[in-house]
């Protein structure tokens, strides 16, 4: 039985993507001049902060994103590791919205969500970051439609003069929170705010369960000031005899990643795409690094 690096990750499938992209020039006429970043959580936790940095840089990856920090003895921990490796900080998750989301009708679930981006403000602020990543709210049997756009759209106009100051950007996420269907609502919901410090994160790999994110990219356009990358394919589960849905390595799955390169270069997207899986080691983590090269070259 083969070792598994990741779900489908199997020693083949890593010496073949890695053959694949040792045969094609990282300099490519049609590579994306986009940044390749990696979540701070995929990194080994057994590691120092210092280490884990180093080691995202050793295996080619240009910046991490941060997660909301509470501890000033860790945020300066990070911002000294980021400092002293070089690699930047280009973003924070926001980690409060899912359990406590803006959306909630309960006035304390409320404060605590709003608490938590305010955190991650000032956590960008610290590290150098320019963007907060935001789940706006969450749509569930006790939370009609309606009234999670009206509440999150309140809740994230009272965050934007904290964004101008400190000079972040709130940026919204697609995710599976049946809120913003359609890419032409994400950019209504963008455009209300009026300001340059609302924008998206467009999350490739979310939107396959309804929608193509070719359309959604060109759709938004300017409006995408990040990008996360993942792959997701419909699967034979055997036990339950239905076709579900599962996140895979990166180019096994059904995103058309050629598609969403021509997408990318057509709208100009020069930032920062962020690789969201699971962590692992460093063998692990250059090969998800060589895959997203692969997608940059339009592989």
């Amino acid at each position: 039985m083969e070792k598994r690096y990741h779900r489908g990750m199997t020693r083949r499938t890593l010496l073949s993507a890695s053959a694949a992209l040792a045969a094609t020039p990282l300099a490519a006429a049609n590579r994306l001049p986009i940044k390749k970043g990696v979540l701070i959580n995929m990194l080994p936790s057994k590691l120092t902060y210092e280490e884990r940095f180093q080691m995202a840089k050793d295996v080619g990856f240009d910046a991490v994103e941060g997660r909301t920090t509470e501890d000033p003895a860790e945020v300066d921990a990070i911002r000294k590791a980021s400092e002293k490796t070089g690699v930047k900080i280009h973003s924070v998750m926001n980690m409060a919205h899912w359990n406590y989301p803006l959306s909630s009708p309960d006035p304390a679930a409320v404060d605590t969500s709003m608490k938590g981006m305010e955190t991650s403000l000032h956590n960008a602020a610290a590290w150098g970051a320019d963007t907060v990543l935001l789940v706006p709210a969450v749509v569930n049997e006790n939370v009609r439609y309606s009234d999670a756009y009206a509440r999150s759209v309140v809740q994230v106009k009272k965050l934007i003069p904290l964004a101008e100051k400190l000079k972040v950007k709130i940026c919204i996420e697609n995710v599976w929170n049946k809120f913003l269907l359609s890419p032409m609502e994400f950019a209504q919901y963008v455009d209300q705010f009026k300001s340059p410090y609302v924008a998206a994160y467009f999350d490739v790999g979310n939107i396959l369960l309804y929608g193509y994110p070719q359309d959604w990219i060109r759709t938004l356009g300017k409006r995408i000031a990040k990008v996360h990358f993942k792959d997701f394919k419909n699967q034979n589960n055997a036990l339950i005899r239905k076709r579900v849905p599962e996140f895979v390595d990166l180019r096994e799955g059904d995103l058309d990643w050629k598609e969403v390169h021509k997408a990318l270069g057509e709208i100009g997207f020069s930032s920062y795409a962020t690789v969201e899986l699971p962590g692992g080691d460093a063998k692990y983590l250059r090969e998800v690094s060589n895959r997203v090269d692969l997608i940059l070259n339009g592989e």
